[in-house]
């Protein structure tokens, strides 16, 4: 019998200092970035939550705490890798990955296949095992008013 787990991730940041905007491991310019200990890449934090989470193994804040001085300006992609390899290391392989990006006025369309190419290399999976979507709030609420980004994830991983 085959065990599947599926794990959800969630994360948000605020706007602040200069951009460029960092998601899935890509530079999007923006005139703000995001406020984060690492390079505040949400959608990829997201991802690593639902790995995570997936193998029973708690979350980012865990494993990469904020105190430690060793993370500030990490590369999220990075801990991606340093996630997928825990799952690796317990016998689990990553099915696929499913991002939300939630974002007002950050565009993706135009950087979607670089997003899942650059996922896809960090977690050492196909191209194809890889979803990146979008969309907005309409306006509403905190994102709607252009004060941060947040990203939901979903990640399925066999035995």
């Amino acid at each position: 019998m085959v065990d599947v787990r599926f794990g959800i991730g969630y994360d948000a940041h605020r706007f602040g200092g200069p951009g460029p905007v960092v998601l899935c491991g890509v530079s999007i310019d923006h005139p703000s970035g995001l406020e984060g200990t690492s390079d505040a890449d949400v959608a990829t934090h997201a991802i690593c939550d639902a790995i995570l989470g997936a193998v029973g193994l708690g979350d980012v804040g865990m494993h990469f705490p904020s105190s430690d001085p060793a993370w500030h300006g990490a590369r999220s992609l990075d801990l991606a890798t340093h996630c997928a390899t825990m799952a690796y290391d317990r016998g689990f392989e990553i099915a696929n990955v499913d991002v939300t990006i939630v974002a007002q006025d950050v565009r993706i369309a135009p950087h979607r296949d670089d997003m899942r190419q650059r996922l896809a290399d960090a977690l050492r999976v196909a191209f194809e095992q890889v979803s990146v979507k979008a969309t907005t709030t309409d306006g509403l609420g905190w994102i709607g008013e252009g004060e941060g980004v947040a990203s939901y994830a979903g990640a399925s991983l066999r035995r």
